[in-house]
């Protein structure tokens, strides 16, 4: 498996003057091939890293794998670069499938969470609407971004990395991941659900280090995840989907306050 971060020579700017060389981490990113029953379905721009985990919840988020639903999934090195493991096969048996994907392969950046959509009809797939009692007070909705802050290992060394957090209703981390795209970091949680029979997460909340994009909220609700809290900003497409499937979208979460954007029932004073 290749590192999350890679050493890289930089010259620094001090005082005026360009500093000698010195080495500095960077964020890793790597294509991945994704393959459904051994046929390619998507590359995709990632951070090497709990790779299988990211093929689970891509196709849990894309709609085409049943939630908890048996699977084999296995890492394979490409043939034409045997020393990288960037190919994972998930086997699955036909009940395991909601819906088969399009016959044609596509590409996914680390920057998109639904290139591989043809239409909007597409992007609008149907998942049931999120129902949770979940509900967090305001002190501990501003604790959630240091309890995320707290577990990212590779952004500490080098500072570019997005991450996501699964935090449950006492405020502990079940599971983070990190990745040079956003939504690949909330596929690698939902595949660590996936993969351990958790789903839906109606008792977790899920935090996200940048904006809160469209397909951010769209996998919180193919994973049944009632709160979504971002430190940026959400789009106004991700706010629409929130409010119409039931989930609460928190976004410019700061230490002193936040907006809530959708369904501030589950934010309680």
């Amino acid at each position: 498996m290749r590192p999350p971060s890679v050493a890289w020579p930089v010259r620094r700017l001090r005082e005026g003057a360009l500093a000698p060389s010195e080495e500095d981490a960077l964020a890793a990113e790597e294509p991945l091939e994704i393959r459904l029953d051994g046929r390619p379905l998507v590359v995709t721009m990632r951070t090497p890293g709990h790779d299988e985990e990211l093929a689970l919840g891509f196709l849990v988020d894309e709609g085409i794998l049943r939630p908890n639903a048996e699977a084999t999934v296995a890492t394979l090195r490409n043939p034409l670069d045997p020393a990288h493991d960037n190919i994972v096969n998930v086997a699955a048996p036909p009940d395991a499938l909601l819906r088969h994907p399009a016959s044609r392969s596509f590409h996914a950046s680390s920057a998109c969470g639904v290139c591989g959509q043809a239409s909007l009809e597409d992007m609008a797939r149907t998942f049931a609407p999120v129902t949770s009692a979940l509900a967090l007070r305001h002190e501990e909705v501003l604790a959630l971004p240091a309890r995320m802050r707290a577990e990212q290992s590779v952004f500490d060394r080098t500072g570019g990395l997005h991450a996501a957090a699964l935090v449950d209703r006492d405020l502990r981390v079940a599971c983070l991941r990190e990745d040079v795209g956003r939504h690949n970091a909330v596929d690698k949680v939902v595949g660590w659900a996936q993969r351990a029979r958790r789903l839906p997460l109606g008792e977790h909340a899920l935090v996200v280090s940048g904006r809160a994009g469209y397909e951010v909220v769209q996998k919180a609700v193919a994973a049944g995840i009632p709160i979504v809290a971002a430190v940026g900003a959400p789009s106004s497409l991700a706010a629409r989907l929130a409010e119409q499937a039931g989930v609460t979208l928190i976004g410019f979460l700061r230490e002193k306050g936040f907006n809530v954007y959708a369904h501030a029932e589950r934010v309680m004073a």
